[in-house]
């Protein structure tokens, strides 16, 4: 069993972003964002250090957050800190479907 250590760093940038995005601009959508989607992240790198091919809740969350973050960036046009997580969703969307082959 190998601990899926990518996953989890996803998951702790994710968290931390929304605490960041709290703290210094006071947006608490940020904040319950960041603490939801970490912890999707962190139970769906947990299935995968269990089980590598199960990858349905990381698959469905990096999904979400590349989509979301991704229309933020195209609408603002500012990499930080919407088009940064929508670069390594994308990673984890690709990374993720190579591990279901």
């Amino acid at each position: 069993m190998a601990v899926d250590w990518i996953g989890y760093t996803y998951a702790t940038l994710v968290t931390v972003g929304g605490i960041l995005g709290y703290t210094r601009k006071g947006s608490v959508m940020s904040l319950i964002s960041g603490l939801l989607f970490g912890s999707l992240a962190g139970y769906g790198a947990y299935q995968v250090s269990s089980a590598p091919r199960d990858v349905t809740v990381s698959l469905i969350t990096a999904g979400l957050l590349t989509a979301i973050m991704g229309i933020r960036f195209r609408k603002s046009g500012k990499f930080m800190p919407a088009g940064l997580v929508a670069g390594i969703s994308f990673y984890m969307v690709l990374r993720l479907g190579f591990l279901m082959l």
